[in-house]
């Protein structure tokens, strides 16, 4: 008879100490599973929110200044050497190295104009990529479709009384109001926002920009890079990434995922001291039986490999089964961690490890109990008979 007929033949024979040890071993394989999955889906789902949020990264033109101060008192600052930022500059952009990273680019003009004793600040948009940039927008009416059309903030509605009146005029033009933001809190509330080319035209600003904002998505790309490729793409700007967004959306991953390692971790340790204890038991319940193999001629390494052989068989069906089962907990803890299911496809990966992982376990915490076994007197076995 072979070894592993031997050891098949023992776990048939022991089904309930079986079941306890796949159970022991299953549960902590499928919480490994359920945690890491769980946090990987989530960490791309809250990276993809989160790169939906807004701008990361500012492009502005770059300029020289200089403080006045005399007597200890600060006389203000003066700029000089204003550069500006092209229109052509934007393609440049998509040329990058990590261009793939670069999600959104929304560039703007700047331009004030005065009614009613009001100063405004009118910003010009692409409003594909505003909308895009800037989805917590929520706008009473229309976005504004045609060149003639504006949107306008809160505040700004309020102070040109332009809701009753859907006409307001900008530097002797007529615009008509397509529709007026919801408050958001924000400097949004006080601007009127109008197409791109058309505030270009109205303030004299053909193919100039005055600040672009860029989404990036900085998951798996440091957003140092991105800064330094455009910045050497765009030498007469100023490239800004906002730390404080960036390293609130990196912090916020990698919290993620030191939760999951810590919880890992000690669910994998409880296990393995499941698996331990009962392959101890199990040994010595069988002080007998390997007196016996003992006394027939078996070697010490015959022996070992019963109980690891054993052992593997067992945990091999835990990883399978705590796969599984790892997966079912992951889908029922995304309905209550998420307003939404994620799509998520089964990793073969993830399956390989997770067998592999419980094999490992199985198998170092059943060593001990294996020596144990194979270093048995088989004398003093004997006389349990």
């Amino acid at each position: 008879m072979k070894l592993h007929d031997i050891a098949v033949n023992n776990l048939r024979r022991r089904k309930g100490k079986v079941f306890f040890l796949v159970m022991g071993l299953l549960v902590g394989v499928a919480a490994v599973v359920a945690l890491h999955t769980t946090t990987t889906i989530l960490e791309e789902d809250i990276a993809h929110k989160m790169d939906e949020f807004g701008a990361n990264i500012i492009v502005t033109p770059k300029s020289e200044g200089l403080s006045l101060t005399y007597g200890g008192l600060s006389l203000g600052g003066l700029s000089f050497d204003m550069k500006e930022i092209s229109e052509a500059d934007l393609e440049k952009i998509r040329t990058i190295e990590n261009a793939a990273n670069i999600r959104i680019v929304s560039p703007k003009v700047f331009g004030v104009f005065e009614k009613e004793g009001h100063k405004a600040l009118v910003v010009g948009v692409d409003f594909n990529e505003e909308l895009s940039l800037k989805k917590w927008w929520k706008i009473t009416g229309d976005a504004p479709e045609k060149p003639n059309q504006i949107l306008l903030g809160k505040e700004a509605a309020e102070w040109f009384q332009a809701s009753p009146v859907p006409l307001l005029e900008i530097k002797g033009e007529p615009f008509k109001v397509a529709g007026v933001l919801e408050s958001t809190g924000s400097q949004d509330d006080g601007l009127v926002f109008m197409n791109l080319p058309t505030s270009q035209k109205l303030f004299g600003k053909q193919g100039t920009i005055g600040m672009i904002e860029i989404a990036a998505l900085c998951k798996n790309c440091p957003i140092s890079e991105i800064v330094s490729q455009l910045s050497d793409k765009l030498p007469s700007a100023k490239v800004t990434a906002v730390q404080q967004v960036v390293e609130g959306r990196m912090d916020t991953l990698h919290s993620f995922r030191k939760f999951s390692l810590g919880i890992s971790a000690l669910v994998l340790l409880v296990g393995s001291m499941v698996v331990f204890v009962t392959m101890m038991a199990s040994v010595n319940e069988r002080t007998r039986e390997i007196g016996i193999f003992s006394a027939i001629g078996f070697r010490r390494s015959h022996i070992m490999k019963i109980i690891l052989l054993e052992a593997a068989a067992v945990s091999l069906m835990a990883g399978l089964t705590g796969y599984l089962m790892g997966i079912g907990v992951t889908r029922l803890l995304l309905t209550f961690l998420t307003d939404h299911m994620p799509k998520f496809n089964l990793d073969p990966l993830v399956a390989l490890g997770a067998v592999f992982l419980a094999v490992l376990v199985g198998l170092l915490a059943s060593l001990y109990p294996a020596l144990t076994a194979s270093r048995m007197d088989p004398s003093e076995a004997l006389r349990t008979l």
